[in-house]
């Protein structure tokens, strides 16, 4: 996957223009609430032409997150980690530590303005990113996020190892994606994730990958590189 060449739409995704998109980490885990907070004022600022694209990585204390098309039904333990609503596209999911959300603010306009293709974007970065530790993983028809298939003697299953939600203003991105390097699995158990309940959750570590979150985080930005264009260091917002 890594060296299949990119489709031209896809190819509209990468930019190389001197405009640098800022790369942030976040050391230490992030309040859900004042995260949202800078996403909003940054896309306002990207989409007034007043700051750069920025992609921010960071890890959450647990907690749920509802997106706008969750069911509260699939909200199986309502008391056990703080729940927020948002507007990201998506249903229900988990945030916490061991996994990496990295929030994705781009500006469609400079980027082709196609959502499917940018979602696609987001699929084929993860993808490559997990190729790097050796993981096969793809889509599926009619689920969201990215897949592994799980082999065993007279068994076999699929369980999700990443996941997507995005929102779109004025063509700039933000929410963005979560891969799952070593979160506490348990702590799906308070959901459906995704609505989806015939399928499970894994990780990098539950798949026997010893990778750390700097490890990831590499393997990230040179995925990012290859289907958007360059990114910059840049200091964590918060």
């Amino acid at each position: 996957m890594l060296a299949e060449p990119l489709s031209p739409s896809l190819q509209k995704l990468r930019l190389d223009d001197g405009r640098p998109v800022e790369w942030a980490v976040s050391k230490g885990y992030v309040d859900y609430t004042a995260a949202e907070a800078f996403m909003e004022a940054r896309v306002a600022a990207i989409a007034a032409g007043e700051a750069n694209e920025m992609v921010w990585l960071l890890e959450h204390p647990p907690l749920y997150t509802a997106g706008v098309s969750a069911k509260d039904d699939d909200l199986l333990d309502a008391g056990r980690f703080p729940v927020h609503r948002t507007g990201r596209g998506g249903q229900f999911t988990y945030h916490g530590p061991g996994q990496r959300v990295a929030y994705v603010m781009l500006d469609l306009n400079r980027r082709g303005k196609d959502v499917r293709c940018f979602v696609r974007g987001l699929e084929l970065w993860l993808i490559g990113a997990l190729e790097t530790f050796g993981v096969k993983a793809d889509i599926r028809p009619g689920r969201v996020g990215v897949w592994v298939e799980r082999k065993g003697a007279g068994w076999s299953r699929e369980d999700k190892i990443a996941a997507i939600g995005v929102k779109v203003r004025k063509w700039v991105s933000f929410h963005g994606i979560s891969l799952n390097v070593e979160p506490d699995l348990d702590h799906f158990g308070g959901i459906v994730p995704c609505g989806i309940q015939e399928h499970g959750v894994t990780s990098l570590v539950d798949l026997g990958v010893l990778a750390t979150m700097d490890e990831a985080d590499e393997a990230l930005r040179r995925g990012f590189d290859r289907i958007f264009g360059a990114a910059v260091e840049a200091p964590a917002p918060l």
